[in-house]
């Protein structure tokens, strides 16, 4: 018979398989274990995710996601719900600093305050709290041998915003959203209301073709990061890796054409990248194992 735990785990694995389109391509490639344990993350920050979505007054907002804050001290307050069910286990589990969750929720109150961001500075606190957070949680699910391994885990995370950003800017401007720094944007002579405008010009590619090289130096540290994680959760970095630089790709190769369609890869694609990281990271413990 299945534990409380057991449904609980199962709840979150629904969510990202509902919701996690590139993400679960990759977490299918963990042992159970470290599998379920990640599917409890990621359901907790869709959960503040939900709370900053929701057609709700601001302050109500904001109250979700302090009673959310308190859930993760206070048992009591979570025990009918399954992500923090799971959620609370994982932390046990693999001594997760409960810091790192209150970060992700602090990013998630950055959406309700700010909209604007003037400075790359300013982009880059905002890319850590949602974005490399998670890769520090992530890392202490994974294993590692290197303490480096958590500045490498911070870099992919900022990567992986900056992909992000730069694909979503028509949905975040339909919600009076604009994620590219302010002072690029008028680095290259493009302004507010030409974004608004979903105006795709020499300057648009050329600021866009600026923010890519960007988050291609990230990319480029966070790929540091795989040789420091244990052999069997590499291929889970590998695949997030893969798939975003590969939008980072796409979106260079259609001229940055954001405005007219969301630019990803197909469900074709995505299985084929898994199965060729997956093979690359597991053969060859098999290959020792055999000749053990």
């Amino acid at each position: 018979m299945a534990s409380d735990f057991d449904r609980a785990y199962d709840y979150c694995q629904r969510i990202a398989k509902t919701h996690a389109k590139n993400f679960y391509y990759a977490f299918r490639t963990l042992p159970l274990a470290k599998r379920r344990a990640i599917y409890a993350v990621y359901a907790f920050c869709r959960y503040c995710d939900d709370v900053a979505d929701e057609d709700l007054p601001p302050d109500e907002k904001r109250r979700l996601l302090e009673q959310t804050r308190s859930r993760l001290y206070d048992q009591s307050l979570s025990s009918q719900d399954p992500v923090f069910v799971a959620l609370e286990n994982v932390i046990q589990d693999f001594e997760i600093p409960r810091r790192y969750f209150e970060d992700v929720i602090r990013g998630v109150e950055m959406d309700l305050e700010v909209s604007r961001f003037q400075t790359f500075d300013e982009l880059r606190e905002y890319c850590y709290l949602v974005a490399s957070t998670v890769g520090l949680i992530c890392i202490e699910i994974f294993g590692y041998d290197d303490p480096v391994a958590s500045e490498y885990a911070v870099d992919f995370g900022i990567a992986m915003q900056l992909t992000n950003v730069m694909r979503d800017v028509k949905e975040d401007a339909e919600r009076d959203r604009i994620y590219l720094p302010l002072d690029d944007i008028d680095q290259f002579g493009y302004s507010e209301q030409d974004l608004m405008n979903g105006r795709n010009n020499d300057n648009f590619r050329s600021l866009m073709g600026f923010e890519a090289a960007r988050a291609r130096r990230y990319f480029d540290s966070g790929a540091r990061l795989f040789p420091l994680l244990s052999r069997e959760s590499r291929a889970c970095a590998a695949v997030l890796h893969q798939l975003y630089s590969r939008i980072l790709d796409r979106m260079e190769s259609s001229g940055y054409d954001v405005f007219e369609r969301r630019i990803g890869l197909s469900v074709c694609e995505k299985l084929l990248l898994v199965a060729r990281l997956w093979a690359g990271n597991v053969t060859p413990s098999l290959a020792i194992r055999r000749g053990s």
